[in-house]
C-alpha cells in the first residue's frame, strides 16, 4: 500500500515555490488516492490539477503498487480543513456549525492555531432598553468546539 506521508511529500515538492498548498491527501485500502489543494492567490484550473496528477504518477510506482488517483482543489462550500484556508477567507462571510448543532454565519475576523474570530451581526440588548438593536459582535471560537466552517456563497 502506498503511504500517505509519500504522497505528502510528493505534493509539497511540486508545490515547492508556488502559491499552492495541501488541503488534504487520503488514501483508502483498494490505494486509491485523493488529494486536494487550493491556492492564497487565484482559483486552481483543471490544467494544474492534470500538472499535479502527472506529477505525482511520475513519482509512483505501478508496478510495485497499482493505485488509482483523483486530484482536485477543494470546493467552494466545502467545509476548512486547514490553517490556511481559514487565512485566505479573512475579511469574507462563513458560515460555522458548532458541535452542539448551532449554526451561525458572520464575517471571519482572524485565525490561528487554536481557533478564529468571527464578527456576528445580531441583536444586542442594550442597558436601560426592552428593545434590542442590531450590532456588530466579536465572538471568539475554539476549533475544537467547532463541527465545520465554510465560506458563505450567497446569490443576490
Amino acid at each position: 500500500m502506498i503511504q500517505k506521508d509519500l504522497v505528502i511529500q510528493i505534493v509539497e515538492e511540486w508545490m515547492e515555490n508556488t502559491s499552492f498548498f495541501l488541503v488534504d491527501v487520503k488514501i483508502n485500502p483498494q490505494n486509491e488516492i485523493f488529494i486536494e489543494f487550493e491556492s492564497e492567490s487565484e482559483d486552481v484550473n483543471i490544467d494544474e490539477c492534470v500538472d499535479l496528477s502527472k506529477f505525482v504518477e511520475s513519482r509512483l510506482d505501478r508496478d510495485q503498487d497499482d493505485f488509482a488517483l483523483e486530484v482536485g482543489s477543494a470546493g467552494l462550500g466545502q467545509p476548512f480543513k486547514v490553517l490556511k484556508q481559514y487565512l485566505i477567507h479573512i475579511g469574507d462571510e462563513v458560515e460555522i456549525i458548532t458541535k452542539a448543532g448551532k449554526k451561525i454565519s458572520g464575517v471571519l475576523k482572524s485565525a490561528d492555531d487554536n481557533g478564529f474570530i468571527l464578527t456576528e451581526n445580531r441583536k444586542v440588548k442594550l442597558e436601560n432598553s426592552k428593545k434590542g438593536m442590531k450590532m456588530d459582535v466579536d465572538e471568539t471560537y475554539l476549533h475544537a468546539d467547532i463541527k465545520s466552517v465554510k465560506y458563505l456563497i450567497r446569490f443576490s
